[in-house]
């Protein structure tokens, strides 16, 4: 495909998912530019979305299905020939070990969700539960305290940063990890607010930090106790919101004992900001018109990550900061991207991992327990595990547990668009097209109070030899006999006489035959899927979708402009999405609506969560972290810079600058250490050891170095080789190191030490 004319896309690099606009020739992206009609990103652009080509084209783009040999080396195959054996290695496996040994990791990598309602159609049909994601490598925590504070775990907030008097960061640094609307503007625009604050709470002095009013650089690993402390100076003075806490939460009384108990001095020394600082900031946020708190990985990867996300929400909860203008919220989901997993303790439902025993929350499982649930000899480990869009040998903790834990699976099938560091190790790897060749969409709809969609049409046709998720998953399903062979010829006849009676046509088979429930999107994908425009046909969950959506908000969806009721404005809605190239408005809230979003029986926000009251007096009894003296030094793993990413760049020359993802360290550890600017060193940790490039950097305190995420995969060297660009940061990092309620890692708080190379 060539052509001249702008195409509408967007980018698919972080959360935000920016409408942009592109050129194409000869199948290569040639020129980026922000989408102006975008309702939400307006035209705004980072510098990362104009490298986009490098991901679509590389030499390690896969164009057929591959079949591992005994000697480990690698065979072309077809595709029905590669369906037919995973599919009866999959039924092998689970006839003679049971659902639980079977595993999905990942499923809709970023910004590419669509695959992944049809990723759970395998699931469904292996009868496991066990579903590994990035998210649940990152998010749990944050999920596991919305569950107790709001009575699901799918009850998500979203911030009111645009509007906020004072706009608290915490772990994040939105000027390179974004996260917020347009980020380098809205910060911008809060800097130059003589009546607005700014205050960021981070290790390091990031370009958001130096925008601050107020930076409060505190030691790694110490959040909690700065948290725990500033609480305590509310609660003490009685800056509470006595009227909020009345109306709308229950427990404030156990908390505001808890709190008041806190050494504020004792923690704010801990933390290493002065006592003076922590009283000023609390009561900052206390006494504002309107505050919100934007928190990210750095907060909930580091120590103590759930308690954290609890502490943090307590922050805008105990000065009724919530749900109003320029506050926290909740929003809406189009397509939820979490699910709820009820607590066993309540007598429900609800599976454990078998070995390492840790609960599922939201749905997921996180991926820091998955080597050991693979590398035991317990009879009930897993030994199937299928893999799709993720690279977990670099992207999970502890590199060198997934390398050995991989290898003793009985199948590894692998999806993806590229041959990974993952799929080198896999029985089986299944060619995807990329998120240019097919239709997508992204499922972050985060905002408050106009909700956005955006169905994304194909750029280009199917590399060669590959096919979208959508196809695969059915080609397994059907090969493993839960999809008729034949589709749904009648039901398809339906679908192209009459979209009016479409969904009763559907509700009637389903409910005949109610085996085919869990597989609906495929039942979809084979009857009105054939009947839309332009090869549309894996979008048609969204239909089911818009049709659930609008029931459930209907005056939200009309505030947007649509008319009509029930089945009639999900038609429309479903329309304006597939009519809308640069994305539509879904829907319109406002803050009153907003309270029916709690799903506690009393519609009040619980605060009182005695495993978080209990971590929290754990703190005053919590000696300083050990091993300070034979690794002296405090890495944060993951930091955000100008040219790093997820994992799906493999070519290292999209990164204009740092590409081989230096280590930063203050010039004071540098020169005692006998390293100069751009000297090579060795860092090393308990786990392993990695070569690194140093760079000095004076944001950074005493004592802590980073490294970024995104790097350490290999690629073609030009020579018959390959070469490794950048840090494996995961061959420094420890799956033991996590957060014993959700086994989130530590990845913020890695002991290392640093010697010339």
């Amino acid at each position: 495909m060539s052509s001249s004319k702008w195409l509408p896309t967007a980018c698919i690099l972080c959360s935000r998912n920016c409408g942009i606009e592109v050129q194409v020739d000869g199948g290569h992206i040639t020129r980026v530019r922000g989408d102006r009609a975008h309702p939400l990103s307006e035209g705004y652009l980072c510098q990362k979305a104009a490298r986009l080509d490098y991901y679509q084209n590389h030499a390690d783009r896969l164009a057929s299905p591959l079949r591992r040999r005994v000697d480990g080396s690698y065979e072309e195959v077809s595709w029905e020939v590669a369906i037919a054996e995973v599919a009866e290695r999959l039924r092998d496996i689970r006839a003679r070990h049971g659902a639980r040994a079977c595993a999905l990791y990942g499923g809709g990598g970023q910004g590419n969700h669509l695959g992944g309602i049809y990723a759970r159609g395998l699931v469904q049909a292996l009868g496991t539960r066990f579903h590994y994601t990035a998210m649940a490598q990152e998010k749990t925590g944050d999920f596991w305290v919305n569950g107790r504070l709001f009575g699901r775990q799918s009850c998500h907030l979203t911030e009111g940063v645009e509007h906020a008097e004072v706009v608290v960061v915490i772990g994040t640094n939105p000027w390179q990890a974004h996260g917020i609307r347009n980020a380098r503007e809205t910060l911008r625009a809060i800097s130059r607010d003589p009546a607005r604050t700014l205050v960021v709470i981070d290790p390091r002095r990031t370009e958001t930090a130096a925008l601050a009013n107020l930076h409060l650089q505190l030691r790694p690993g110490t959040d909690a106790f700065l948290l725990a402390a500033m609480l305590s100076v509310m609660v003490r003075e009685g800056l509470e919101d006595r009227s909020f806490h009345q109306a709308r939460t229950c427990g404030f009384e156990s908390v505001r004992a808890a709190l008041a108990e806190v050494p504020v001095e004792q923690f704010a020394s801990r933390a290493g900001i002065a006592t003076e600082e922590v009283v000023k900031v609390a009561r900052l946020i206390a006494r504002a018109k309107s505050a919100s708190v934007r928190v990210d990985l750095g907060l909930q990867q580091s120590l103590h990550s759930t308690l954290n996300s609890y502490l943090e929400k307590l922050l805008f909860l105990v000065p009724g900061h919530f749900n109003r203008r320029g506050c926290n919220t909740f929003h809406t989901f189009f397509v939820p991207l979490v699910g709820h997993s009820d607590d066993p303790a309540a007598g429900k439902e609800s599976w454990t991992t078998t070995v390492t025993g840790v609960r599922e929350i939201g749905k997921l499982f996180p991926p820091n327990v998955l080597p050991a649930e693979i590398a035991t000899e317990h009879s009930g480990r897993l030994r199937a595990l299928v893999v799709d869009s993720a690279n977990v040998v670099l992207t999970g903790a502890d590199t060198q547990a997934y390398r050995a834990a991989l290898s003793k699976l009985e199948l590894l099938v692998v999806i993806d668009v590229a041959l990974t560091e993952t799929a080198r190790m896999a029985h089986y790897v299944l060619p995807a097209s990329s998120q240019f060749e097919k239709w997508e969409t992204s499922f972050f709809q985060l905002e408050f109070p106009t909700q956005v969609a955006q169905l994304r049409r194909p750029l280009f046709g199917a590399h060669p030899g590959t096919l979208p998720e959508p196809e695969i998953y059915r080609r397994l399903l059907v090969a493993m006999g839960k999809l008729p062979r034949g589709g749904f010829p009648l039901l398809r006849g339906v679908a192209r006489l009459s979209r009016r009676l479409f969904p009763a046509a559907l509700a009637a088979t389903l409910k005949l035959r109610p085996r085919l429930g869990p597989y609906a999107a495929f039942v979809l994908y084979d009857t009105l899927g054939r009947v839309l425009p332009e090869g549309a046909a894996a979008t048609t969950p969204l239909w089911a979708a818009a049709q659930q959506y609008a029931s459930r908000h209907a005056e939200a969806v009309r505030r947007t402009g649509l008319s009509g009721n029930g089945a009639q404005l999900g038609e429309a809605l479903f329309a304006r999405l597939l009519g809308s190239p640069s994305g539509a408005r879904i829907s319109t809230h406002e803050h009153g609506e907003m309270w029916r979003v709690i799903r506690h029986a009393d519609g009040r926000i619980h605060l009182d969560v005695p495993e978080m009251l209990d971590a929290l007096r754990a703190l005053r009894s919590e000696p300083e972290p050990a091993n300070a003296a034979a690794f002296p030094l405090t890495l944060i793993a993951g930091d955000r810079r100008s040219y790093n990413a997820n994992q799906i760049f493999r070519d290292p020359r999209w990164r204009k600058t740092d590409g081989d993802g230096a280590l930063r360290i203050h010039p004071e550890d540098a020169r005692q250490l006998g390293l100069a600017e751009g000297a090579t060193a060795v860092c090393e940790s308990s786990r392993g050891q990695i070569p690194v490039r140093v760079a000095l950097d004076d944001t950074l305190l005493r004592g802590v170095v980073s490294l970024p995420h995104g790097y350490g995969n290999d690629y073609p060297d030009g020579n018959a080789g390959r070469r490794a660009a950048g840090p494996m940061l995961n061959l420094l990092t420890d799956a033991a190191h996590c957060d014993p309620l959700t086994a989130t890692p530590y990845h913020k708080n890695v002991r290392v030490r640093l010697r010339p190379r």
